[in-house]
This record gives structure tokens, C-alpha cells and sequence, in this order.
């Protein structure tokens, strides 16, 4: 069943009416599916009149269309939890009328729950545990065998060896399912539920959280003064009664569990008008959080739809809606290790957000990102890169509109503190989306300092000087040459008359690496395509023989991204376009991008935004390399299997015999060359990531010793970018590193090394657990 709205003619949540019986199974069907997928939406009539009403349709269709109707309600018990109290009051109705139907819907869920969790769906199968335990509520399900349901998932945390997610999942199934049933269960099993609760507070204190800090968007050791700010009662807020005992387990959970895996965006409520929002661990908050979750899951594909949804959740009027809106949607977007959704997703429905609420939403998207502002100091750095994403392009579409002056504390600090290094990035971002000009004209002039420079190239040899530049004359024939059309054979004997700095006059050898040779071409060549990307990337295509000759070596590869970056250092975009252009026509390979940017060259920009970007998206080609030849040996193995069954079912025909041996013969050799290619594939692969993370240890080690013999605190602000900066790379590859964690653990994460860079490796492994 598709999560995707029903068009069907008629009111979405009208009384449903008797139909025909001379309807095609089909067209019934379908009718089926529409009345309860969109049961509960906007009606002219009630929701309990519907619901009566629809209850008494399939209680009439339940005789030749069962298996049907069990479909359709177990889908949207799994695909639309926002809406689980209205179906769980629909089982609960068709129950009441058809006691045998309550009994097979109960097993077709527990079925359909051992479906998800064979499948690793966790999220769905924890939305039918929600279910189950809500059924309890309708008198669907007894009390006794929900308890009896739930001490079997705690007993999980009695297994020996298993890893502890795990565990993790099983006591938090059990503990977020508590609002919609901890009252009914405590009244009724109230020893049972101690004990049940005892279990889940030993398993909590013995629980490894080695791991937290890798996935804690906040770094402050205290909480954040507002958790403590109750300064309005709550009368009109949302009320979830459950005995203080529940409440105390819930909340337990809600810090010790929760907050490992979601990130939440403690940003606003002590100055909304109306309805307070409910303290950050109560129950009521995670209840309606939740539902917003759930909204967002359902809806994300199509923005306009989401907003809508959003915006008109039940009980709105009870609570400061906006304000859990945009503390929901940052959760999302900062939640570490990566966001359920793609990141300009949830900009996209922020802006359509502001659009349906104009007159409110902006200012509570202004307070947030204010809020935040005045919180990067303790955020972690992968998510103030989403957040600089996110901010550049919402302003984009507001015409970069803001209250600059607000941020001025911004300009008395270092310009490597969080603060001013964010305002530059965030301009860097916009000029991206807009031209040099715009930024200079909307930012105010005491932000020149933090205004990007303008992106325009740096030609060493472009004028003549007192001193000549060496290669100064080569220059202008290379020029030449490449304006009459010249073959990348005639560039390259024209530059054999390039001296090379490294190598003595006496020197008969002149095929060594050659960095003046490189500077000379490059320099020229880019100078001359520098008006756009397509004429840059169609002068590195029509001399990529002359590229791949110069950088046969590796310190040719290296060099050649040193001239790239000293003649585009004011275009960030430039660089990181024109990089992966390198590594696409294998002019440079991903090794060399990474020493690139760990060398001291670069010590400048090192923790520039574009850097980051550049060492990522470098992983990632070489990820998706590996994975791309892996899928063609697999390709080829399967097409052999086929062939020889093939072979084994066609009986003894010569013919066929002889033709099937040579396209056997044909297919062993094809996967013979696509192993060696995967293995040597993988072999780059796992060298890049020893490059990088040697890298990190040789740099962070510097700095503790520097530190540790000058008597200075380790924790610079660029520590704590580096250090964050290596995490970001365990949590974004992870899946792949895993794969060479024995290796890396023998040759660099050994017990030698300081324990401030061991913690981040072990922080990785105990995720594994």
C-alpha cells in the first residue's frame, strides 16, 4: 500500500454508504482501501460519526473481503502512525461487533512485527508495538499479555554476547510505548510493571555509553539554562496521565537512551506567547514530537502536503505549535550520524512552512536560528555545517534578507571562533547561490571583514616584474601555442624546454618530476578557460594527455593541486568543481586529493567548510568506484550460474555443449579480470583512509605535544574542529570502515597512541556493539 493519498470523489472523511452489491470485486477493493486510508482526515462530520460509520461498511464486508480489510489495516498501522489512536478505535469497533475479527487482526500484526524485524524495518516495527499496546485501551488486547509482551522484550537484555543495540531497541519498543498504555497496565499489573521497571533501570546503569559524545550535537556540560526555566503553569498544555512511577522510568529513559541516537534542538519555549512547551524530558513533549516525527515521515516527499500536515495537528490550539514544528525539524536535521532525509528536504519545508504562516513562523524560525547562533560555541561541527547549508539556502529565498547587526559580537572575535568563521561561511554559501556584488551590498560594512573575497583568479604570470618569475617566457609560448590550436603533442614538446628547479644543469636526465613544468601549463591553461565552468572543464578535457604526462608521478599529482589552488584560492566553488573533474578523468587519484589537503599548503583553509566538502565527496567516488565494480563481478558470477543450469537443463546436445562452454570460458576470464579490478579497487580504497587517518594522528599529535610543552590547554578551538572533523569521517563512512577496522587498529589505533585521538576510535567501535 502506498503511503501516497487516495484521490477518490467524494468528502475524504464523510459517513461512508452502503454500496451496490453488483460492484466488481476490484472497484470494492479499492473503495475499501480509500474509506479507511483517509478516515480521520478534514469532514463535514464527526470523527466518531465516521468511524461508527465506516466500522459498520467493513463489518458488512468482512465475510467476502477479510483477508483484505486485515491488508489494509496492518499497511496503515505500519505507514501511517500519526494516525494510530483513530485505527486502533476502528479495531476496537469492528471487534465489539466481530469477536473473531479482533483475534486474527492481532495475529496478522504480530505476524506482520516479525516481518519488520526480520526485514531490519526498526522504525515500523516500533510503530506496531505502539499499536499492539494501544489495543489494549479498545479491549482488544488484555492487559496480562501486553505485560507478558513486554517482559519478553526486556528479557533481551539478559542475553549474553548480542550487540547492544539491541537491547537498546527492545527496552526503548517497551518505554516509548508507555503513553498510549502505562496507565491501564499500572492499574491493573502494578507488580508486574515494578518489576518490569526494576529489570530496565539495572540494564540502563550497566549500559556502555562509550559511544555518546560521538553523537551528541551539544558538547556543554551543562544543561541548557532553559531545561530549568518553569516560569508559566501548564494548565492548557496537553495532558498524558500516567503514575509518577512511569513518568520517573519514562524520563530515565528519555536522558540516558534517547538522546544517544536523536538529537533535540532545545531552542525555544521560554519566550513564545501562549501555550508553554513541556519540559524537554516529559512525556508530553516526546508524545507530541512523535506524532510530528511520524507526519514528516509520512509526507516528506511532498513538501506542500507535509507543511499542511504539520500545521493542522490535533490539539494545536493547546500547545505552541510552531515552536515544537521547528524544534522537530532542526532535531531531524542535525541527527547524528546522518538525517532521515536528504538535508534540502527539510529546507524546502521550512520555506514552505513560512509560506501557509507568514505572520508566525518566521519570527519562531528567527528566535531558533538565534538561539542557535548564540549556541555554536558547544555544537558539534558536522552540524553547524548542515546548519550554514540550511541558513545560506533559506536566506537565498528570502533575498538574503537579515538582521546582520545583531550578529556584530560576532566581528570583535578571532576569525577562527565559531561565531565569525560561521557568518563567513554562511556568506561564502550565499554568494554561491548569488554573485560577489549581492553579498557585498545586503551585509552591512562593519562585516567586510567576514565578506568572501572576490572569486576571481590569481595569474602568477600575468604581468612583468622587477624580478622575472621563472618560467615567465614559457608562459606566454605555452599561451600561444594553446591559442593557435596547438595538439596536446606540440604542447608537450614545447614544454620540454621548461628547465626543472630540481634537477642540476648537468643533468642529462629531464623526465623527472617537474614542478615548474606543471605550474607553467596549468597556470596558462586555466587562465585562459577562467571565464566559466564549461570552458574550464573543456580545456582540462582537451589537454588531459598533456595532464596525465605531467602528473605520471606522485608528486605530480600532488603539485598539480597545489597550482590549482594557489591560482583559484578566492573560489572556494571553482576549486572543488575543478577537483573532481581531476579525479573523474583520473588525472589525479583520491590518495593525492588527501594528502593535498593535509599539507602544511593548505594549513590556512584547513578548517574551511570547502575543504571538507572536497575530502568527502573524494570518499565517496572512491566508494561508489569499488561498489560500481563489485556490481558487475556479481553481475558476471550470476551469469555464469544461470548459463551453467542452463547447460545442466538442456540434456546432452553437442552443439549447444560446445557453445555453452565457450561463453563459460568467456564469462570465467571475465570474472577472473573484474576480481583482480575489485581488488585493487579495494586496496585504494582502504590506503585512502590509512592516508586520511594517519594524517589526523600525525596533526592532532602535534598539537598535544605543542601544547603539552608550552603549558597550554589542548582544547583550541581548532581541536576541537579536527577532532570533530575526524569523527565526522568515522560517522559518514562507517559502513566502510568497518571493513578495515582490524587493519586500522594494528597499524594506527594502536594502545600507544595518546588517549585524546584513541577515544575518538573507540567512541566508533562501541557504536559497533
Amino acid at each position: 500500500m502506498s503511503r501516497r493519498r487516495h484521490s477518490d470523489e467524494g468528502d475524504a472523511g464523510s459517513q461512508p454508504h452502503k454500496r451496490r452489491r453488483t460492484s466488481e470485486p476490484i472497484e470494492i477493493e479499492d473503495r475499501l482501501e480509500s474509506l479507511i486510508c483517509r478516515v480521520g482526515e478534514k469532514s463535514t462530520s464527526s470523527l466518531e460519526s465516521n468511524l461508527e460509520g465506516l466500522a459498520g461498511v467493513l463489518e458488512a464486508d468482512l465475510p467476502n473481503y477479510k483477508g483484505k480489510i486485515l491488508r489494509i489495516l496492518c499497511a496503515v498501522a505500519r505507514l501511517l502512525p500519526e494516525k494510530l489512536t483513530v485505527y486502533t478505535t476502528l479495531v476496537g469497533l469492528l471487534n465489539a461487533r466481530n469477536y473473531n475479527f479482533g483475534g486474527e487482526f492481532v495475529e496478522a500484526m504480530i505476524r506482520q512485527l516479525k516481518e519488520t524485524l526480520k526485514s531490519n524495518l526498526y522504525s515500523e516495527a516500533l510503530y506496531l508495538v505502539r499499536f499492539l499496546s494501544d489495543l489494549v485501551n479498545c479491549h482488544v488486547i488484555a492487559a496480562p499479555s501486553m505485560v507478558a509482551m513486554f517482559e519478553n522484550f526486556v528479557s533481551v537484555t539478559q542475553e549474553e554476547d548480542i550487540p547492544q543495540v539491541r537491547s537498546d531497541w527492545y527496552v526503548y519498543a517497551v518505554l516509548s510505548s508507555l503513553p498510549w498504555v502505562g496507565k491501564e497496565l499500572y492499574e491493573k499489573k502494578d507488580v508486574e510493571m515494578d518489576r518490569l521497571f526494576n529489570q530496565i533501570e539495572g540494564y540502563l546503569k550497566r549500559r556502555q555509553k562509550t559511544h555518546v559524545p560521538m553523537l551528541q550535537v551539544w558538547t556543554a556540560e551543562k544543561p541548557h539554562p532553559q531545561e530549568e526555566v518553569r516560569v508559566r503553569p501548564q494548565s492548557s498544555s496537553m495532558t498524558v496521565t500516567l503514575p509518577l512511577s512511569i513518568v520517573f522510568y519514562f524520563k530515565f529513559v528519555l536522558f540516558h537512551v534517547l538522546v544517544d541516537a536523536v538529537c533535540i534542538c532545545k531552542c525555544v519555549s521560554v519566550c513564545c506567547q501562549g501555550p508553554v512547551m513541556p519540559g524537554s524530558h516529559s512525556v508530553e513533549r516526546f508524545v507530541i514530537e512523535e506524532n510530528l516525527h511520524c507526519i514528516i515521515k509520512s509526507h516528506w516527499r511532498e513538501r506542500k502536503t507535509c507543511a499542511a500536515q504539520l500545521l493542522s495537528y490535533p490539539g494545536k490550539n493547546k500547545i505552541p505549535l510552531n515552536y515544537h514544528i521547528v524544534e522537530v525539524i532542526f532535531g531531524e536535521l542535525f541527527q547524528l550520524p546522518s538525517p532521515p532525509h536528504i538535508d534540502v528536504m527539510y529546507t524546502a519545508l521550512l520555506i514552505e512552512l513560512c509560506k501557509l504562516q507568514p505572520g508566525s513562523l518566521p519570527q519562531v524560525l528567527a528566535q531558533a536560528t538565534e538561539m542557535m547562533y548564540m549556541r555554536l560555541d558547544t555544537m558539534n561541527t558536522i552540524c553547524i555545517d548542515r546548519l550554514i547549508n540550511w541558513f545560506s539556502h533559506h536566506l537565498s529565498n528570502f533575498q538574503f534578507r537579515w538582521s546582520w547587526d545583531d550578529w556584530a559580537d560576532c566581528l570583535t572575535q578571532d576569525i577562527e571562533k565559531p561565531k565569525p568563521k560561521f557568518v563567513k561561511e554562511v556568506l561564502e554559501k550565499c554568494m554561491r547561490l548569488s554573485y560577489h556584488q549581492r553579498i557585498v551590498d545586503i551585509v552591512p560594512p562593519s562585516f567586510s571583514a567576514l565578506i568572501p573575497a572576490n572569486p576571481v583568479c590569481s595569474y602568477k604570470y600575468e604581468e612583468e616584474t622587477e624580478c622575472p618569475l621563472p618560467g615567465l617566457a614559457m608562459a606566454t609560448t605555452v599561451s600561444n601555442a594553446i591559442k593557435n590550436r596547438a595538439s596536446n603533442e606540440e604542447i608537450l614538446i614545447v614544454l620540454k624546454d621548461v628547465p626543472n628547479p630540481n634537477q642540476d644543469d648537468d643533468d642529462d636526465e629531464g623526465d623527472g618530476f617537474n614542478p615548474l613544468k606543471i605550474e607553467v601549463f596549468l597556470q596558462t591553461l586555466l587562465h585562459l578557460a577562467a571565464k566559466s565552468f564549461s570552458h574550464s572543464f573543456s580545456a582540462l578535457a582537451k589537454f588531459h594527455e598533456v595532464l596525465k604526462n605531467l602528473t605520471d608521478s606522485d608528486e605530480g599529482k600532488l603539485h598539480i593541486l597545489r597550482v590549482l589552488y594557489e591560482f583559484w584560492r578566492n573560489h572556494p566553488q571553482m576549486i572543488s568543481v575543478l577537483v573532481d573533474k581531476l579525479i573523474r578523468t583520473q588525472i589525479v587519484d583520491c590518495a593525492a586529493v588527501a594528502n593535498w589537503i593535509f599539507s602544511p599548503e593548505m594549513a590556512h583553509d584547513f578548517t574551511r567548510f570547502y575543504v571538507w566538502e572536497i575530502l568527502h565527496s573524494t570518499i565517496r567516488k572512491m566508494n561508489k568506484h569499488v561498489q560500481k565494480i563489485q556490481k558487475e563481478l556479481d553481475e558476471a558470477k550470476e551469469k555464469l550460474e544461470k548459463q551453467q543450469n542452463k547447460k545442466r537443463d538442456s540434456g546432452d546436445e553437442e552443439d549447444m555443449e560446445k557453445n555453452s562452454e565457450d561463453e563459460e570460458g568467456q564469462l570465467e576470464e571475465q570474472i577472473e579480470r573484474l576480481q583482480e579490478k575489485v581488488e585493487s579497487a579495494q586496496s585504494e580504497q582502504k590506503n585512502l583512509f590509512l592516508v586520511i587517518f594517519q594524517r589526523f594522528i600525525m596533526l592532532l599529535t602535534e598539537h598535544l605535544v605543542r601544547c603539552e610543552t608550552s603549558g597550554v590547554d589542548i582544547n583550541t578551538t581548532w581541536y576541537k574542529n579536527c577532532i570533530e572533523r575526524l569523527q565526522q569521517i568515522f560517522l559518514m563512512h562507517h559502513v566502510i570502515i568497518q571493513q578495515y577496522m582490524g587493519t586500522l587498529e594494528n597499524l594506527l589505533f594502536t594502545a600507544e597512541l595518546d588517549h585524546h585521538i584513541l577515544a575518538v576510535y573507540q567512541q566508533f567501535c562501541a557504536l559497533q556493539l
